[in-house]
C-alpha cells in the first residue's frame, strides 16, 4: 500500500515525540544491570553506571542533540515540497531518530546523569577514547562533512563557528553551552535556505544536508560502537551505522534522479 503523509501524519509525530522519550527511558531500563563501570555505584551487586565523561554519556549526549536537528530538517521538508519519495524518506527519518533520541535520553535518566554538559565540547568523549583528535585515530571518518578532518562543509571543527556567510550556527545545530557543531550538523543559515526554497529545490537542498548529516552521524556511532562499554548502547550504535549508511546510499540515487549530487 502506497504510504502518503498528510498534515495529520506530521501533526502525529510531534505529538508523539515526548511519549517516546518516555518510552525510551522504560525500555532500555535493562541498560543499567549490565556489568560496566566507572560511575555513581548502586548496593551491593547492583552495576555502577558509567561515568558522567565517559564515552557512553557523551555519545547519548551529542547524539540527541544530532538526532533533534535531523527531525528538524524533515519537518521542514515536509511542508516545502509534494513529492511522496522525499516525504516519506523524512517521515521516516522524523520517526528512527525521533524514537532512538527518546532511547538515548532515556538512557540518561536512567543512569542518573545531566542531559547536558556545558563544560564540555561537542565530541570530547571521543577525543578522549581516541587519545588525540577522535576524528582521525582509528578511522572514523576522518574525511566525514562537519568532523574535525578538515572537510569542506560549514561547521567543519576548524574552529570558525559560523558559515561561509558569516551567519552563526543554529542553537539545534549545537550542543548547548558551546557554540560549535557537531560532525554534519547544518548551519541556521543553511535550514534558512531549507525554510525557503519549494519543490525540487527544497528536496535536493534536504537531501544534500541530510546526506552530510548522516555521514557525521555515522562518524559518531563508529565512535560509541568502538568506545561505549554498554552492551545495549553499542548495539543502538551500530545499528545506527547500519541504517544510515543504507539511507546514504539511498539518498544519492534520489539526487541523481533529480540531476544533482551529494556535496562534496
Amino acid at each position: 500500500m502506497t504510504l502518503t503523509l498528510t498534515r495529520t501524519h506530521w501533526f502525529s509525530i510531534a505529538a508523539v515525540v515526548p511519549a517516546l522519550v518516555f518510552a525510551g527511558a522504560a525500555t532500555v531500563a535493562s541498560a543499567g544491570g549490565d556489568g560496566h563501570t566507572g560511575g555513581h555505584g548502586g548496593g551491593a551487586g547492583t552495576p555502577a553506571a558509567p561515568a558522567a565523561d565517559s564515552a557512553d554519556a557523551g555519545f547519548a549526549r551529542d547524539m540527541a542533540v544530532h538526532h533533534q536537528q535531523a527531525v528538524e530538517m524533515s519537518f521542514i521538508v515536509r511542508d516545502r515540497t509534494g513529492d511522496e519519495e522525499v516525504r516519506r524518506l523524512a517521515y521516516d527519518i522524523a520517526n528512527t531518530q525521533a524514537n532512538q533520541r527518546g532511547m538515548l535520553l532515556g538512557w540518561l535518566d536512567l543512569w542518573e546523569l545531566p542531559k547536558v554538559d556545558s563544560a564540555a565540547a561537542p565530541m570530547h568523549w571521543m577525543e578522549r577514547g581516541h587519545g588525540k583528535d577522535g576524528h582521525g585515530d582509528g578511522g572514523h571518518g576522518g574525511d566525514a562533512p562537519g568532523n574535525g578532518g578538515g572537510g569542506d562543509a560549514p561547521g567543519n571543527g576548524d574552529g570558525d563557528k559560523q558559515d561561509a556567510g558569516g551567519a552563526a550556527a543554529s542553537p539545534s545545530a549545537q550542543r548547548p553551552g558551546t557554540g560549535a557543531l557537531m560532525p554534519g550538523m547544518a548551519t541556521r543559515a543553511e535550514l534558512d535556505l531549507l525554510a525557503k526554497a519549494d519543490g525540487r529545490a527544497a528536496e535536493v537542498l534536504f537531501l544534500q544536508l541530510m546526506t552530510d548529516h548522516h555521514k557525521g552521524g555515522v562518524t559518531m556511532a563508529e565512535g560509541c560502537a568502538d568506545l561505549c562499554t554498554v552492551p545495549q548502547e553499542k548495539a543502538l550504535a551500530q545499528g545506527m551505522v547500519d541504517a544510515q549508511q543504507s539511507e546514504i546510499g539511498l539518498m544519492a540515487d534520489l539526487l541523481e534522479k533529480r540531476g544533482a549530487a551529494p556535496r562534496a
